[in-house]
């Protein structure tokens, strides 16, 4: 069941499950919405109350404005997180979602309990050179004037390991609902960010969860994350690729627990 919430003049829509220590779980871009955390909202919801948001601009939630930039996607994932009232929660962020929890925490330092970055950037500015920054920010300009169909399933196999059984790809899509201003407004803004002075200031203990094929966010992203932010931890999946909760969910789901209850306390 989707249910919504108004912030700041915008509805967000969003799932939980369970009760317990809250988790936040903020999806990634190209069209994924808050279906993404499928096998968390599952599986981690039998001692955690999971929580789910849709991003302004996708899923069910309303368009962001086009003066959005991450800083103000973290201040309406603030207000959202005070609109439930959820104490100290757990900022668990894939692709996109993790370039906006570092982003969150250095605006609202004192909210989250902890941050676990999958498969994430420091922004694309910080984490990747000019020209993929602008070969990517290009072509999803481009291809945002088309008709999903036309270009959403080229972009799928990169998401996940080369190995990746065409199933997954075929559920991958049908999760994936596109706004064409919301892509825009989003990954424009995230092009622009560059995080890399926000790591060496992160201050709560930071799982880093990467797939050791992602094709999307290399590993070498991951282990300069690891350097630059003080108390983190890596962990690499084996045989998943950039949307590793959904390609090895149970080894997902066991890493992220572990972590979890070594810092829930």
């Amino acid at each position: 069941m989707v249910d919504h919430v108004e912030v700041d003049g915008l509805g967000i829509a969003f799932r939980h499950r369970g009760e317990g220590p809250p988790l936040v779980l903020l999806h990634g871009g190209f069209g994924f919405d808050g279906r993404q955390w499928g096998p968390q909202l599952d599986q981690l919801s039998d001692e955690f109350t999971v929580v789910a948001w849709d991003s302004p601009g996708h899923g069910q939630s309303s368009d962001a404005p086009e003066h959005f930039r991450l800083p103000d996607y973290a201040d309406c994932l603030a207000g959202f997180i005070d609109a439930l009232k959820l104490e100290r929660p757990h900022i668990v962020g894939l692709s996109f979602g993790g370039g906006l929890a570092l982003q969150f925490h250095d605006r609202h330092p004192t909210v989250a309990r902890t941050l676990i970055l999958c498969g994430a950037y420091a922004g694309w500015a910080g984490s990747l050179p000019p020209e993929v920054v602008r070969e990517r920010l290009d072509r999803v300009l481009r291809e945002s004037e088309l008709a999903p169909d036309q270009w959403l399933p080229a972009y799928m196999p990169g998401m996940f390991h080369e190995t990746a059984p065409p199933e997954l790809l075929d559920h991958a899509l049908s999760i994936s609902t596109v706004h064409p201003v919301g892509l825009r407004v989003g990954l424009t803004g995230f092009a622009e960010a560059d995080l890399r002075d926000v790591l060496p200031r992160v201050d709560v203990p930071t799982l880093l969860l990467w797939g050791e094929g992602d094709q999307r966010s290399s590993l070498s992203i991951a282990h300069e994350m690891h350097d630059r932010i003080p108390d983190s931890t890596l962990v690499v999946l084996p045989g998943a690729g950039h949307v590793s909760n959904l390609e090895a969910p149970a080894a997902f789901n066991d890493a992220l627990r572990a972590f979890l209850h070594e810092h829930s306390a």
